[in-house]
This record gives structure tokens, C-alpha cells and sequence, in this order.
């Protein structure tokens, strides 16, 4: 299982501390200091079955002051996963990677239907 994280965030922290409480066993990783690569988010992308707007950080302050609210819509899926893959602060977090499947974002009840 994959955890990535921005260590500083305290949904980070909240969903790591969740994974600790129940034993489980993953690999954590920045996601600002090792962004997912193009190729790694188009797989996820594919094999999770969402939305790619799933996938962005949209309350993060680069999405904002990029415009992505009113820009995504006009993008290309392709145009949309190269843009996420230039910066790990674009990408929802933490972002967890399993064989049963792909969760953005924290939220208590995916997790616990994936896990």
C-alpha cells in the first residue's frame, strides 16, 4: 500500500494516525518532494474509475492562483494529468494506493470500504 502525504498537513497527519491506529502496514511519501510522475497518475487515474478533477488539490492555493476552477474544463485529460504531474501541491492528498483500489483525499468511510 501506497501513502502519499504532505507530511506538514493535518489531514495528512489525521489519515497517517488512522492507518497506524488499525496495524496497517504502508510506504509513506512526500508528495511535494516526490511528485507522482505523469505516468503513475494516468494508472491510478485509470484503475480508481473517478472523476480526474478527484485528483486535484482544488482548495490548494497553486489550483487557485492558476485559475483551474474555470481552466480544467477546457482541458484535454492528457493536458490535465501532465499539469498535475509538475507539482505535487496540485495533487489531492493524502492519496492512498492499494490493490483494491485508489482514494483522494481523506475520508473515513473509502478508506474503511478499501481497506
Amino acid at each position: 500500500m501506497l501513502f502519499l502525504q504532505y507530511p506538514p498537513c493535518s489531514t495528512c497527519k489525521r489519515a497517517k494516525a488512522w492507518l497506524d491506529e488499525r496495524g496497517m502496514s504502508y510506504t509513506a511519501r512526500d508528495i511535494k518532494a516526490e511528485n507522482p510522475s505523469y505516468e503513475e497518475l494516468r494508472k491510478w487515474y485509470q484503475r480508481s474509475g473517478l472523476p480526474l478533477k478527484r485528483f486535484f488539490n482544488t482548495s490548494g492555493l497553486i489550483y487557485k492562483a492558476l485559475g483551474l476552477k474555470e481552466k480544467l474544463p477546457e482541458m484535454s485529460e492528457e493536458e490535465q494529468l501532465r499539469l498535475l504531474a509538475t507539482d505535487g501541491m496540485l495533487v489531492k492528498r493524502p492519496l492512498l494506493i492499494t490493490e483494491r483500489g485508489i482514494v483522494p483525499g481523506f475520508r473515513e468511510a473509502e478508506w474503511e470500504k478499501l481497506l
